[in-house]
């Protein structure tokens, strides 16, 4: 008997669709030939785009920080804004353009996700790519032995965080606190709000969550940070006895400044945890892709503490892993839309890129590319070392104070920086730094020389104008 095939098998191999396919990515390669270097604003256009942002600025009841609408390709670091400009993009919509702008893989992976039949994936309806995106996850997260075995997906880092705080506070029950990092970022929901340690988030906003907060570590005194960190928490431990679910562990604080924390430091901390019953969550939407591991757990060797991790930001589908004794009961944890078809397919294509590249490792492509920008940022420090210090960060997450960190100052040079080709952001709450979260999967050397010369140009007319 011939088995019969699948419809969906038979549409997604006609060779019509398939040179379709070829056709589109074919073009897209000859159009982006013309995109090779920053460019300013066509003239014509200038008035009718700056309507545009003013336009949804109101709309959406506040200005835009940077006056960006894409034209809807670029190449790699590059993109086209819709006033015919080119800058490089150098914080990747804060670190979900991994791969740049307009990657080929990418957009097959659009164009493979527009085939099928339905825009939104979510709790009653799957296709087989959730299956397989999922099973991926969790299979990198053990690369080293920890000891994942749950994946639920979410459509934002702020909704795969509260689902962990959900899973942990229903598994710790009663207890009703949570521990988190002085100078942490959580997210900006209403319960979320509370555990990001900066009061402007929640001004306005109702008490919906009771958190302790934790000194980070210095490195300027680790010994004494660990001491500061494990005295801390036992002091909220006494305090409080038994109400501690869990506490959530950001390894880099990207928000607060790009302070990377300590392997050492991690696991003191995360010892005294386990032994008081009190769960670990690791908030990677961040820094997922971004150090020498997949995962920053993976690279500070913190796998066996681990009880819930997030990720989110370049993986297009953001999600909670947990252990076993995590699993929720019913009703606890559900959505109507889990990610859209295009990011599912988009997630694949770039976690495979991942995980069979080159990019992990003391010698992978992340560390040699931190080292190039690193390098040239130095550089520009040890000419100008009072416009600018640093660097700071690890991996892709790169920053530097400006101004001494003043803010006013720093974020107008930010605004002169894309003015002048290159698009930056900022963080800090200490001091006021430009951070950077360079599309690993496209950037190449000569892109980080250019950039450094346009932000080494665009200090120094900083500097005159201030």
């Amino acid at each position: 008997m011939v088995m019969e095939k699948l419809v969906a098998e038979s549409f997604l191999t006609d060779p019509k669709v398939l040179e379709a396919k070829n056709l589109i990515l074919r073009s897209l390669l000859a159009h982006q030939s013309r995109l090779t270097d920053i460019r300013p604003p066509i003239p014509a256009l200038k008035k009718s785009y700056d309507d545009l942002v003013e336009e949804f600025g109101r709309l959406r009841g506040g200005p835009l920080f940077h006056p960006y609408f894409g034209s809807g390709i670029g190449k790699g670091p590059l993109v086209e804004l819709a006033d015919g400009s080119v800058k490089y993009d150098f914080i990747s919509g804060i670190g979900v353009h991994y791969l740049g702008h307009s990657h080929p893989a990418v957009v097959e992976a659009a164009l493979d996700a527009a085939l099928r039949n339905t825009v939104m994936q979510g709790n009653l309806q799957q296709n087989e790519e959730s299956l397989e995106l999922a099973r991926m996850l969790v299979h990198a997260a053990n690369a080293h032995g920890a000891r994942i075995v749950h994946c639920f997906f979410a459509t934002s880092g702020a909704m795969a965080n509260e689902n962990a705080l959900k899973l942990t506070f229903q598994k710790k029950s009663p207890a009703d606190r949570l521990l988190a990092f002085e100078g942490g970022f959580a997210g900006r929901s209403l319960a979320l709000s509370q555990v990001t340690d900066k009061p402007d988030y929640r001004e306005g906003l109702p008490l919906t969550l009771a958190v302790d907060y934790v000194p980070f570590f210095d490195p300027l005194s680790a010994e004494e940070s660990v001491n500061r960190a494990l005295t801390s928490i036992e002091g909220h431990l006494k305090r409080y006895p038994g109400r501690h679910a869990a506490m959530i562990f950001e390894l880099i604080q990207g928000e607060g400044g790009f302070y990377p924390g300590d392997a050492r430091f991690f696991a003191a901390l995360m010892k005294l945890l386990r032994d008081n019953g009190v769960a670990v969550i690791v908030d990677e939407i961040q820094t997922f892709g971004r150090t020498t591991e997949l995962f920053a757990f993976q690279h500070y060797g913190l796998d066996e503490w681990v009880d819930v991790v997030t990720v989110g930001k370049l993986s297009q589908v953001c999600a909670t892993l947990f252990r076993e004794v995590y699993g929720p009961r019913a009703g606890l944890i559900s959505q109507t839309f889990t990610a859209s078809t295009a990011a599912i397919f988009a997630a694949l294509a770039i976690i495979r890129m991942l995980t069979s590249g080159d990019y992990f490792g003391p010698e992978g492509r992340i560390a040699r590319l931190h080292e190039r920008f690193v390098s040239r940022l130095r550089e520009i420090s040890s000419r100008h070392p009072q416009l600018l210090t640093g660097p700071y960060g690890i991996g892709a997450m790169i920053a530097f104070t400006p101004f001494q960190g003043e803010a006013e100052k720093s974020k107008k040079f930010i605004h002169m920086l894309f003015d002048a080709g290159v698009i930056a952001f900022y963080c800090g709450s200490k001091e006021t730094r430009v951070r950077f979260l360079i599309p690993v999967g496209a950037v190449t050397f000569h892109d980080i020389d250019r950039v450094a010369e346009i932000v080494e140009a665009t200090l120094l007319e900083a500097a005159e104008a201030f």
